[in-house]
Protein backbone atom coordinates (compact mmCIF):
# COMPACT_ATOMS: atom_id res chain seq x y z
CA UNK A 1 0.00 0.00 0.00
CA UNK A 2 1.34 3.73 -0.87
CA UNK A 3 1.86 6.08 2.23
CA UNK A 4 1.58 9.11 -0.62
CA UNK A 5 -1.47 9.68 1.50
CA UNK A 6 0.36 10.32 4.67
CA UNK A 7 1.23 14.04 6.15
CA UNK A 8 4.55 15.45 5.42
CA UNK A 9 4.82 17.27 8.79
CA UNK A 10 5.25 14.43 11.74
CA UNK A 11 2.81 14.98 14.45
CA UNK A 12 5.34 16.82 16.64
CA UNK A 13 5.58 19.38 14.29
CA UNK A 14 1.86 19.95 13.92
CA UNK A 15 1.25 20.22 17.46
CA UNK A 16 3.70 22.71 17.88
CA UNK A 17 2.08 24.63 14.62
CA UNK A 18 -1.54 24.14 16.83
CA UNK A 19 0.79 26.27 19.94
CA UNK A 20 2.09 28.97 17.50
CA UNK A 21 -0.95 29.84 15.91
CA UNK A 22 -2.38 30.09 19.49
CA UNK A 23 0.01 31.83 20.56
CA UNK A 24 -0.09 34.60 18.27
CA UNK A 25 -3.80 34.85 18.91
CA UNK A 26 -3.37 35.05 22.66
CA UNK A 27 -0.26 38.26 21.63
CA UNK A 28 -3.35 40.01 19.36
CA UNK A 29 -5.64 39.98 21.84
CA UNK A 30 -3.70 41.22 24.66
CA UNK A 31 -3.16 44.49 22.84
CA UNK A 32 -7.01 44.68 21.63
CA UNK A 33 -5.89 43.38 17.59
CA UNK A 34 -8.75 42.36 15.92
CA UNK A 35 -9.07 39.06 13.79
CA UNK A 36 -10.52 39.39 10.89
CA UNK A 37 -11.22 37.28 7.44
CA UNK A 38 -11.21 38.39 4.21
CA UNK A 39 -11.63 36.75 0.69
CA UNK A 40 -8.94 34.48 -0.85
CA UNK A 41 -9.98 35.53 -4.36
CA UNK A 42 -10.46 38.20 -6.14
CA UNK A 43 -11.23 39.94 -10.04
CA UNK A 44 -8.35 41.80 -9.44
CA UNK A 45 -4.25 41.01 -8.26
CA UNK A 46 -0.50 42.51 -7.06
CA UNK A 47 0.90 44.39 -9.90
CA UNK A 48 4.49 43.70 -7.97
CA UNK A 49 6.25 42.37 -10.81
CA UNK A 50 7.84 39.76 -7.70
CA UNK A 51 5.01 38.60 -7.21
CA UNK A 52 2.92 36.09 -9.70
CA UNK A 53 -0.77 35.15 -8.61
CA UNK A 54 -2.52 31.60 -9.80
CA UNK A 55 -5.82 32.80 -11.76
CA UNK A 56 -9.40 30.58 -12.22
CA UNK A 57 -11.88 31.22 -14.36
CA UNK A 58 -15.92 31.69 -13.15
CA UNK A 59 -18.65 32.69 -15.39
CA UNK A 60 -16.20 33.18 -17.98
CA UNK A 61 -14.41 35.71 -16.00
CA UNK A 62 -10.88 35.28 -14.86
CA UNK A 63 -10.58 35.63 -10.86
CA UNK A 64 -7.08 35.31 -8.92
CA UNK A 65 -6.17 33.53 -5.90
CA UNK A 66 -4.43 36.81 -3.39
CA UNK A 67 -0.77 36.84 -2.53
CA UNK A 68 -1.44 38.28 0.72
CA UNK A 69 -4.98 39.64 2.58
CA UNK A 70 -3.54 43.48 2.15
CA UNK A 71 -6.23 44.83 -0.47
CA UNK A 72 -9.27 43.91 1.04
CA UNK A 73 -7.69 44.27 5.20
CA UNK A 74 -6.88 47.72 4.06
CA UNK A 75 -10.28 48.29 2.90
CA UNK A 76 -11.50 47.29 6.39
CA UNK A 77 -9.13 49.48 7.97
CA UNK A 78 -10.77 52.67 6.23
CA UNK A 79 -13.95 51.80 7.21
CA UNK A 80 -13.38 52.05 10.61
CA UNK A 81 -12.27 48.32 11.82
CA UNK A 82 -9.32 49.64 14.02
CA UNK A 83 -6.39 47.58 14.02
CA UNK A 84 -6.77 43.84 12.60
CA UNK A 85 -5.27 40.83 12.12
CA UNK A 86 -5.20 37.86 10.02
CA UNK A 87 -3.66 33.69 9.37
CA UNK A 88 -4.56 33.84 5.96
CA UNK A 89 -4.03 31.04 3.06
CA UNK A 90 -2.39 32.82 0.74
CA UNK A 91 -0.76 32.02 -3.02
CA UNK A 92 2.31 32.88 -4.99
CA UNK A 93 3.41 30.90 -8.38
CA UNK A 94 6.31 31.16 -7.25
CA UNK A 95 9.43 27.78 -7.82
CA UNK A 96 8.88 25.44 -5.25
CA UNK A 97 12.37 24.96 -3.36
CA UNK A 98 13.19 23.91 0.31
CA UNK A 99 11.49 27.35 1.76
CA UNK A 100 8.60 28.36 -0.32
CA UNK A 101 5.34 26.28 -1.19
CA UNK A 102 3.16 27.33 -3.73
CA UNK A 103 -0.01 27.54 -0.97
CA UNK A 104 1.07 28.72 2.58
CA UNK A 105 -0.31 31.04 5.64
CA UNK A 106 0.74 34.34 6.03
CA UNK A 107 0.31 36.32 9.66
CA UNK A 108 -0.39 39.49 8.43
CA UNK A 109 -1.25 42.91 10.81
CA UNK A 110 -2.04 46.68 10.89
CA UNK A 111 -1.46 49.03 13.48
CA UNK A 112 -2.97 52.55 13.14
CA UNK A 113 -0.40 55.31 14.37
CA UNK A 114 2.51 53.37 14.00
CA UNK A 115 5.40 54.14 11.69
CA UNK A 116 7.50 51.31 10.47
CA UNK A 117 10.02 51.56 13.52
CA UNK A 118 7.18 51.05 15.74
CA UNK A 119 6.02 48.16 14.13
CA UNK A 120 9.78 46.34 13.97
CA UNK A 121 9.39 46.75 17.59
CA UNK A 122 6.28 44.90 17.95
CA UNK A 123 7.57 42.45 15.55
CA UNK A 124 10.61 41.67 17.75
CA UNK A 125 8.28 41.68 20.69
CA UNK A 126 5.86 38.95 18.60
CA UNK A 127 9.42 36.74 17.78
CA UNK A 128 10.46 36.82 21.41
CA UNK A 129 7.09 35.87 22.45
CA UNK A 130 7.00 32.72 20.00
CA UNK A 131 11.16 31.69 20.26
CA UNK A 132 12.25 33.44 23.35
CA UNK A 133 15.37 34.81 21.76
CA UNK A 134 17.59 37.56 23.27
CA UNK A 135 17.91 41.05 22.18
CA UNK A 136 21.78 40.08 20.99
CA UNK A 137 19.62 38.07 18.26
CA UNK A 138 17.94 40.66 16.40
CA UNK A 139 20.11 44.09 14.37
CA UNK A 140 18.64 46.73 12.16
CA UNK A 141 20.32 47.81 9.43
CA UNK A 142 19.37 50.75 6.29
CA UNK A 143 19.31 49.05 2.77
CA UNK A 144 21.56 52.14 1.96
CA UNK A 145 24.00 51.59 5.09
CA UNK A 146 24.60 47.80 4.43
CA UNK A 147 24.97 48.57 0.54
CA UNK A 148 27.54 51.61 1.11
CA UNK A 149 29.44 48.94 4.12
CA UNK A 150 29.69 45.74 1.93
CA UNK A 151 30.06 47.05 -1.84
CA UNK A 152 31.14 50.65 -1.37
CA UNK A 153 28.00 51.99 -3.37
CA UNK A 154 25.04 53.94 -2.41
CA UNK A 155 21.75 52.14 -3.64
CA UNK A 156 19.63 55.23 -3.83
CA UNK A 157 21.90 56.75 -6.42
CA UNK A 158 23.64 53.91 -8.49
CA UNK A 159 22.54 53.53 -12.22
CA UNK A 160 22.51 49.94 -13.63
CA UNK A 161 26.32 50.32 -15.28
CA UNK A 162 27.32 51.54 -11.69
CA UNK A 163 25.66 47.91 -10.40
CA UNK A 164 27.04 45.69 -13.30
CA UNK A 165 30.29 47.11 -12.34
CA UNK A 166 30.15 46.46 -9.15
CA UNK A 167 29.09 42.80 -9.58
CA UNK A 168 31.82 42.82 -11.56
CA UNK A 169 34.59 43.75 -8.79
CA UNK A 170 33.47 41.73 -6.55
CA UNK A 171 32.98 38.69 -8.74
CA UNK A 172 29.64 38.03 -8.59
CA UNK A 173 28.37 35.83 -11.19
CA UNK A 174 25.65 36.85 -12.80
CA UNK A 175 22.51 34.85 -15.06
CA UNK A 176 22.86 35.18 -18.58
CA UNK A 177 20.71 37.43 -20.74
CA UNK A 178 20.13 39.49 -17.26
CA UNK A 179 17.41 42.79 -18.58
CA UNK A 180 19.30 45.96 -17.68
CA UNK A 181 16.65 46.95 -14.70
CA UNK A 182 17.61 48.51 -12.04
CA UNK A 183 15.79 47.25 -9.43
CA UNK A 184 16.61 43.58 -10.67
CA UNK A 185 20.22 44.23 -10.32
CA UNK A 186 19.82 45.42 -6.66
CA UNK A 187 18.22 42.33 -5.91
CA UNK A 188 20.63 40.08 -7.43
CA UNK A 189 23.58 41.94 -5.25
CA UNK A 190 21.16 41.58 -2.29
CA UNK A 191 21.33 37.43 -2.84
CA UNK A 192 24.85 37.45 -3.66
CA UNK A 193 26.66 39.73 -1.24
CA UNK A 194 24.51 42.11 1.25
CA UNK A 195 22.01 38.77 2.99
CA UNK A 196 25.21 36.34 2.97
CA UNK A 197 26.63 39.47 5.54
CA UNK A 198 23.51 39.53 8.03
CA UNK A 199 23.33 37.66 11.16
CA UNK A 200 23.84 33.83 10.96
CA UNK A 201 22.06 32.84 13.79
CA UNK A 202 19.88 35.28 14.31
CA UNK A 203 16.88 38.22 12.78
CA UNK A 204 17.94 40.92 10.96
CA UNK A 205 15.44 43.92 10.06
CA UNK A 206 16.46 45.96 6.46
CA UNK A 207 14.56 48.80 6.46
CA UNK A 208 14.20 52.01 4.56
CA UNK A 209 14.41 50.20 0.67
CA UNK A 210 15.17 52.37 -2.34
CA UNK A 211 11.65 54.49 -3.23
CA UNK A 212 11.53 52.71 -6.71
CA UNK A 213 10.69 49.73 -4.50
CA UNK A 214 8.33 51.26 -2.21
CA UNK A 215 5.36 48.85 -3.65
CA UNK A 216 2.64 50.31 -1.32
CA UNK A 217 4.68 51.78 1.23
CA UNK A 218 4.78 55.73 1.35
CA UNK A 219 8.26 57.86 0.56
CA UNK A 220 10.51 59.08 3.41
CA UNK A 221 9.47 62.69 4.22
CA UNK A 222 13.17 63.27 4.67
CA UNK A 223 14.50 61.78 1.93
CA UNK A 224 12.49 60.78 -1.61
CA UNK A 225 14.98 58.59 -2.75
CA UNK A 226 13.74 56.07 0.25
CA UNK A 227 10.85 54.13 0.79
CA UNK A 228 9.64 53.30 4.55
CA UNK A 229 9.43 49.95 3.92
CA UNK A 230 11.16 46.97 6.44
CA UNK A 231 11.86 43.09 5.61
CA UNK A 232 12.88 40.83 7.84
CA UNK A 233 15.75 37.87 7.83
CA UNK A 234 16.86 35.21 9.93
CA UNK A 235 20.11 34.55 7.98
CA UNK A 236 19.52 34.74 4.47
CA UNK A 237 15.74 33.48 4.98
CA UNK A 238 13.51 36.08 4.26
CA UNK A 239 10.59 36.28 6.85
CA UNK A 240 8.64 39.36 6.35
CA UNK A 241 7.70 42.04 4.83
CA UNK A 242 6.48 45.55 6.31
CA UNK A 243 5.24 49.03 4.97
CA UNK A 244 4.30 52.50 6.56
CA UNK A 245 1.59 52.46 4.39
CA UNK A 246 1.10 54.75 1.19
CA UNK A 247 -2.58 56.78 2.02
CA UNK A 248 -2.39 58.38 -1.01
CA UNK A 249 -4.93 57.17 -3.95
CA UNK A 250 -3.36 59.03 -6.88
CA UNK A 251 0.35 58.10 -5.89
CA UNK A 252 -1.02 54.15 -5.43
CA UNK A 253 -2.41 54.51 -8.70
CA UNK A 254 0.33 55.56 -10.30
CA UNK A 255 2.40 52.90 -9.26
CA UNK A 256 0.15 50.56 -10.30
CA UNK A 257 0.37 51.42 -13.40
CA UNK A 258 4.40 51.74 -12.81
CA UNK A 259 3.86 48.05 -12.16
CA UNK A 260 2.49 46.90 -15.32
CA UNK A 261 4.91 49.06 -16.91
CA UNK A 262 7.73 47.06 -15.83
CA UNK A 263 6.06 43.76 -15.79
CA UNK A 264 5.58 44.44 -19.54
CA UNK A 265 9.07 45.03 -20.10
CA UNK A 266 9.98 42.08 -18.38
CA UNK A 267 7.73 39.95 -20.80
CA UNK A 268 5.48 39.18 -17.37
CA UNK A 269 1.26 39.14 -17.73
CA UNK A 270 0.01 42.76 -16.82
CA UNK A 271 -2.38 42.40 -13.50
CA UNK A 272 -5.57 44.01 -13.15
CA UNK A 273 -6.29 46.75 -10.66
CA UNK A 274 -7.83 46.62 -7.22
CA UNK A 275 -10.14 50.11 -7.82
CA UNK A 276 -11.71 49.17 -4.63
CA UNK A 277 -8.56 49.62 -2.49
CA UNK A 278 -8.16 52.83 -4.49
CA UNK A 279 -11.54 53.92 -3.66
CA UNK A 280 -11.03 52.58 0.29
CA UNK A 281 -7.85 55.28 -0.08
CA UNK A 282 -10.01 57.82 -1.17
CA UNK A 283 -12.42 57.49 1.52
CA UNK A 284 -9.44 57.71 4.02
CA UNK A 285 -7.32 55.28 4.95
CA UNK A 286 -6.16 56.08 8.63
CA UNK A 287 -2.21 56.40 9.21
CA UNK A 288 -0.97 53.18 9.65
CA UNK A 289 1.96 50.36 9.59
CA UNK A 290 1.70 47.01 8.58
CA UNK A 291 3.65 43.88 7.96
CA UNK A 292 3.23 40.48 6.90
CA UNK A 293 5.10 37.19 8.32
CA UNK A 294 5.58 33.86 6.58
CA UNK A 295 3.81 31.32 9.38
CA UNK A 296 5.54 28.16 7.94
CA UNK A 297 9.19 29.78 7.67
CA UNK A 298 8.84 30.48 11.44
CA UNK A 299 7.62 27.33 12.22
CA UNK A 300 10.80 25.64 10.24
CA UNK A 301 13.33 27.53 12.66
CA UNK A 302 10.56 26.87 15.79
CA UNK A 303 11.60 23.07 14.71
CA UNK A 304 14.97 23.20 13.05
CA UNK A 305 13.39 21.99 10.14
CA UNK A 306 15.28 21.34 6.56
CA UNK A 307 12.64 21.66 4.56
CA UNK A 308 9.18 23.57 4.61
CA UNK A 309 7.58 20.56 3.97
CA UNK A 310 8.23 19.53 7.28
CA UNK A 311 5.65 21.68 9.25
CA UNK A 312 2.96 22.05 6.20
CA UNK A 313 0.94 18.53 7.02
CA UNK A 314 0.56 18.13 3.53
CA UNK A 315 3.16 19.99 1.62
CA UNK A 316 3.64 17.96 -1.31
CA UNK A 317 0.40 18.50 -3.27
CA UNK A 318 2.33 20.73 -5.72
CA UNK A 319 5.41 18.03 -5.87
CA UNK A 320 3.18 15.23 -7.31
Amino acid sequence: MSKHWQPTASMQAIKEKARILQSIRAFFAQRNVLEVDTPIISSAASTDPQLESFSTQFNKKVYYLHTSPEFHMKRLLAAGSGDIYQLAKVFRDDENGRNHNPEFTLLEWYRSGFNHHQLMDEVEELLHELMGLSKKNYQRVSYQQVFIDQLKIDPLDADVETLKQCAKKFNIETPSGMKADRDMWLDWLMVEKIAPSFLKDGFTFLYDYPASQASLARLDENDTRKANRFELFFGELELANGFYELTDADEQAQRFESDNVVRRQRGQKLMPVDDCLLDALKSGLPGCSGVAIGIDRIMMLVVGANHINEVISFGDEFWG
